[in-house]
């Protein structure tokens, strides 16, 4: 049986702006970073199975090459805003952004990565086969490569998608110790407190989607201010639950049970990328949920982050006071609700955000704060690996006479730790804080400005407790602690990154005066 040919041809010129509108165009270049690592990972994932034992190290080697590569490929991104996936004929619409604030997370989050693996390459050999080395380069790369590709999303499919693609992997991470109850039962909480995250997240922005008839962030905000008044209250619970669950990702008061007991159980390299990366990924997601998406419910996220902040600093740094110097892994447990306690002031320029006549100004705040956080916990975590190479129960006062011992470690402890607590010489601390504070105070925020001063003198107490213990005669003579060529190099380039960015802070504080979307 023969068709007629017109009926045919009809049907595929009625067919043909269907598929014209489903084409979209690929910008390679823009994509680059996250992709590479992903690749990378890929790689790696393959090369395990022909690899023999003995060459094993050679995973984190290519890991960290391929991590260098991806650092390298926002180059030539700098001062060149470029989006791709966009629908076609709205160029303004589209799924993934290259833009300032982009590329300010990505570098936090691929260099971040980068020296964590210089971490890892000790850790796992220290481990001694206790880390299967295949598995933890892939779980790795997987999570960072979610991790550079959530601030480029600019629709909510696509930011959820890489927020389960940077948190599966590190829960893969937490719990890889083999035999280790610890790191067991860190990994079920961190698992079970995500997914219930991941589950609140989804259901708030299926309300939003379902109110909005869009995904496109940029459209999400132009039509979320016209919801027919029957549909109203299923917006706000929509954008209610969303900023839940995204507390849960940033480990802001009340949902940060999850951090200590976390950070303790997993291998202190993850507990660093956590603290660090972890954060980026949850205030990264937050802030274009609320800036970007939803700037008309600005009422709404404005008080409830503001809430948040005040609660998650003075909880974190309650708990880091109330460390016991000679309790088991209490050092890295006051590293842990440190962390707590700056996810409090990362959450103050957000909030302000929702007051400010220059909401753009107010996230630069957090992102320059992010990046000054990003080198001198590092920085920190660092140091304590290698004190807990020699000290496997990581005890604050395993510390006591660190000078006397290594006087070049424990002078950059010191300097880590000034750095957090915002006192000279660690200037790029002070000046974060700084900004912080005044963009609370600019906004009219000025009982949260008071509740972070007040937090910052706590905060002065335990960090100044640890640095003087450092510079104490020790109570016994203690060997120097050797540290491995990936250590020091990790060890350096956060020193060298705090040295730079206390001498000249305008380097990351300009994103406090620039336009970041």
């Amino acid at each position: 049986m023969s068709f007629p040919a017109q009926p045919l041809a009809e049907v595929a010129l009625a067919q043909q702006p269907l598929a014209q509108n489903l084409v979209q165009s690929v910008d390679w270049l823009a994509i680059a970073p996250p992709t590479v690592t992903a690749v990378v990972g890929l790689v790696v994932l393959v090369t395990d199975l022909f690899v023999k034992d003995a060459r094993k190290p050679l995973l984190g080697w290519i890991s960290i090459a391929g991590l260098a590569a991806s650092a390298l490929m926002l180059l030539p991104l700098v001062n060149d805003d470029r989006s791709t996936f966009c629908q076609s004929g709205e160029p303004g619409v589209c799924s993934y952004t290259a833009d300032t604030f982009t590329l300010a997370i990505q570098f936090l989050v691929l260099g971040g990565a980068l020296l964590t693996a210089l971490l890892s390459v000790t850790a796992v050999k220290d481990a001694d086969r206790g880390l299967p080395e295949g598995e933890f380069w892939f779980l790795l790369l997987s999570s960072a490569a979610g991790a550079a590709l959530l601030p480029a999303s600019r629709d909510l499919a696509t930011l959820i998608v890489a927020l389960e693609v940077a948190s599966l992997p590190a829960f893969a991470l937490v719990g890889l110790r083999q035999g280790d109850r610890r790191s067991s039962e860190a990994a079920l909480k961190f698992f079970l407190s995500s997914v219930t995250a991941t589950a609140v997240s989804l259901m708030g922005i299926s309300f939003v989607y379902a109110t909005t008839g869009t995904l496109y962030l940029t459209q999400v905000a132009e039509r979320i201010q016209h919801v027919e008044g029957q549909f109203t209250t299923l917006a706000q619970a929509g954008v209610v639950l969303t900023l839940v669950g995204f507390a849960f990702k940033t480990a802001a008061a009340p949902f940060h049970f999850w951090v200590p007991d976390t950070y303790v159980g997993a291998p202190l390299p993850i507990a660093a990328y956590l603290s660090v990366i972890g954060k980026a990924v949850g205030f990264s997601g937050l802030i274009l949920v609320t800036v970007v998406a939803l700037p008309s419910y600005a009422d709404v996220w404005g008080p409830a982050l503001a809430a948040l902040a005040a609660l998650t600093m003075t909880v974190g740094n309650v708990g880091a006071l109330r460390q016991q110097a000679t309790r088991a892994y209490s050092a890295v447990r006051l590293l842990a609700w440190s962390s707590v306690g700056q996810a409090g002031y990362l959450l103050v320029p957000i909030a302000s955000a929702a007051y400010s006549d220059d909401p753009e100004r107010s996230v630069g705040s957090s992102v320059a704060y992010a990046l000054m956080y990003a080198a001198v916990n590092l920085g920190a975590f660092a140091v304590a690996a290698l004190v807990g190479r020699t000290r496997s129960l990581n005890r604050v006062s395993d510390y006591r006479g660190l000078y006397s011992s290594n006087p070049l470690t424990a002078l950059l402890l010191a300097f880590f730790l000034l750095c957090l607590a915002g006192l000279p010489p660690g200037i790029i601390g002070l000046f974060a804080k700084v900004t912080v504070f005044s963009a609370a105070v600019d906004a009219g925020l000025g009982w949260l400005a008071v509740v972070m001063a007040v937090n910052v003198v706590i905060a002065l107490f335990y960090y100044l407790q640890w640095t003087a213990l450092l510079f104490r005669a020790p109570e016994a003579a203690t060997a120097g602690h050797r540290a491995p060529a990936p250590l020091t190099a990790a060890i350096t380039v956060t020193a060298v990154l705090a040295v730079a960015l206390s001498g000249a802070p305008q380097l990351i504080l300009r994103f406090a005066d620039t336009g970041l979307f």
